[in-house]
C-alpha cells in the first residue's frame, strides 16, 4: 500500500474551510498578510476566490457577548495578488485599495467551500475526514476516532474511543495501515500484539492500584512503571506545515 500523509484542516467546519486567518495590514494600498492554516503546497494563486469570515455584533442587543448577539458575516474577496514575506503570506484582493480597506478584514478567516478543498494526491488525506471513521484492528472494530494530535515522534496519534468508554493512542504509520475507506468512514489497521494495552491511558482504578504499588515499592530502588507509548517500525512521512 502506498505511503499515506495526513494533511491538517482543523479549521474544517459545516460548509466552509479555513486557509488562512488575517493578521495585519501590510503596505498602503490595501494588501494584508496571513497565516497560513492550509498544508497544501502552493494553496494560494492569483485570481482565486476566498470568503473573509468576519464576526460582527449586533450593536443594538443589549448583551453584546451573548451567542445570539454574535453573527457570522462572509464577504466574497478576489486574490488579485501575492507574496510571501517572513513567515506570513501577502495578499492584495481587488477592490481593497487603501489601509483603511484592509483593517476592516483583521482577524477574518479566509475560507473556500468545503467542495473547493484542495486537490490530495493519492495517499493524503485531510483529518476532518479521518474524524468520526471507525477504527478495525485485524478486522475487528476498536472505536471511532475522535482526534488527531501531531507531536515530536514519527507518525501522528489517532485518538480513538472504545464502546466502553476507554481511549486508545494509535500511531496512524504506514507499517500498520492497511487501508482507509473515506465512504464508508473506515480505517482498517493490523496492530502489533499488545499495543492497545500499551497506549491506552489508566483508568481511575488503575491510577489507585498504581499508587498503591508505589506506595509498597517506595523503600526498594525500583518500581513500578507504566509502559510509554510504542515506536513504529517504520517511519511516517510528517505533514508539511
Amino acid at each position: 500500500m502506498p505511503g499515506t500523509t495526513l494533511i491538517s484542516d482543523r479549521e474544517a467546519s459545516g460548509e466552509f474551510v479555513t486557509l488562512a486567518r488575517v493578521v495585519k495590514t501590510q503596505g498602503r494600498w490595501g494588501e494584508v498578510a496571513v497565516e497560513v492554516h492550509s498544508d497544501v503546497p502552493e494553496r494560494f494563486v492569483d485570481g482565486m476566490r476566498l470568503f473573509a469570515l468576519l464576526a460582527s455584533t449586533d450593536r443594538k442587543s443589549p448583551d453584546r457577548k451573548s451567542d445570539a448577539a454574535a453573527k457570522a458575516v462572509r464577504r466574497e474577496v478576489k486574490v488579485e495578488s501575492l507574496w510571501p514575506h517572513k513567515e506570513l503570506l501577502v495578499l492584495k484582493f481587488a477592490g481593497v485599495d487603501s489601509i483603511s480597506e484592509a483593517e476592516t478584514l483583521i482577524g477574518s478567516e479566509l475560507q473556500v467551500p468545503r467542495s473547493e478543498r484542495g486537490y490530495l494526491e493519492q495517499g493524503w488525506n485531510y483529518v476532518s475526514d479521518l474524524v468520526g471513521c471507525s477504527v478495525f484492528d485485524s478486522g475487528k472494530e476498536i472505536g471511532r476516532i475522535e482526534d488527531v494530535q501531531f507531536g515530536t515522534g514519527e507518525a501522528p496519534l489517532l485518538v480513538v474511543a472504545g464502546e466502553t468508554g476507554k481511549q486508545f493512542d494509535v500511531p496512524f504509520a504506514n507499517a500498520y495501515l492497511e487501508g482507509i475507506d473515506t465512504g464508508r468512514r473506515q480505517v482498517r489497521m493490523k496492530l502489533p500484539e499488545g499495543l492497545l494495552n500499551v497506549n491506552a491511558p489508566l483508568t481511575a482504578e488503575e491510577k489507585s492500584a498504581q499508587g498503591r504499588l508505589m506506595q509498597d515499592a517506595s523503600g526498594s530502588e525500583r518500581g513500578h512503571k507504566r509502559s510509554s507509548i510504542v515506536k513504529n517500525s517504520r517511519r511516517a512521512r510528517r505533514p508539511r506545515r
